[in-house]
């Protein structure tokens, strides 16, 4: 077998590839649910990425083997295809982990090269998978199909596999509002839909609330305001447009707002108590 499957030892799918009665169809896919998240931790390269490819051909035997998921008689085919499905999965190129210039001709890159840090950091990431793997086997499912952790679980066609909340919270500590708002309206551009971040109200409406936390009832106005524009049927997003102008003193726009939480939210008990003292006046 070019893939030793004892060498796995709980990482991926490796007990219902050895299981009785698992015909070759299946092995067939417990490798490549395997090879996925494997990817960065062998010497060649992701994929035959857009350019020239020169004269680089795919190796006969891999090099500088550091994991026991793969050995030196691993197949090509097998290991084509882990890398391609590590580009899917990351949505990355050969550069990423790999010592060479995107763009220029594969055969210009030192594969065998571990003076990319990514590559030791990808061989992280394998062990911890397989930790989590190995845990995951010790509990009994609730049903024949036991959930078993891969790169795309976290990434989703994303490099650095962060919650959009920590992303912008970050960039506006770094580089404020506008660069938050501006990096939100980007992300969402390109990834909507894909599962690589979730966008829902309560990804700007955190980002609000940071924003007022540091004191800025303008900027975190412009914040809650484009989160009404995006669910305007949510009652919370103007719950909390109504409690920052509530903050600034402007009680006409506050009992608004909180009346028009009610209306998509009416068990919205917060929104009638600030409406109750709006009215008394307090």
């Amino acid at each position: 077998m070019a893939v030793r499957t004892a060498d796995f030892n709980g990482l991926y799918y490796p007990r219902s590839i050895q299981s009785p009665g698992i015909n070759a169809v299946q092995k067939s896919i417990g490798y490549l649910a395997s090879a996925f998240m494997a990817l960065l931790l062998l010497n060649l390269p992701l994929h035959a990425q857009r350019g020239d490819l020169g004269s680089w051909t795919w190796p006969e035997k891999p090099q500088n083997i550091k994991t026991r998921a793969f050995t030196e008689d691993t197949r090509v085919a097998f290991l084509r295809g882990s890398m391609r499905g590590f580009v899917f999965s990351l949505g990355v190129q050969c550069s990423y982990c790999h010592v060479g210039e995107e763009g220029k001709p594969l055969d210009t890159y030192n594969f065998a090269s571990d003076a990319n840090p990514n590559k030791d950091r990808a061989r992280e990431m394998i062990s911890m998978l397989d930790d989590i793997n190995g845990h995951l086997d010790k509990i009994q499912p609730s049903d024949p199909m036991r959930p078993r952790m891969a790169c795309y679980t976290c990434h989703r066609g994303v490099s650095k596999p962060y919650l959009l909340q920590d992303l912008l919270g970050k960039t506006y500590r770094e580089e404020g509002l506008k660069a938050s708002l501006s990096e939100y309206s980007e992300l969402k551009k390109k990834y909507y839909g894909t599962g690589a971040y979730q966008f829902n109200s309560r990804v700007l409406n955190g980002l609000g609330y940071t924003v007022l936390a540091n004191d800025d009832l303008e900027g975190a106005l412009k914040v809650f305001k484009q989160n009404t524009k995006e669910y305007p049927k949510n009652g919370n997003v103007w719950d909390s447009l109504a409690e920052t102008y509530m903050g600034k003193g402007d009680m006409k726009k506050a009992k608004k707002y909180y009346k028009k939480s009610l209306k998509f939210s009416p068990d919205n008990q917060n929104a009638k108590d600030m409406l109750m003292k709006i009215k008394e006046g307090k």
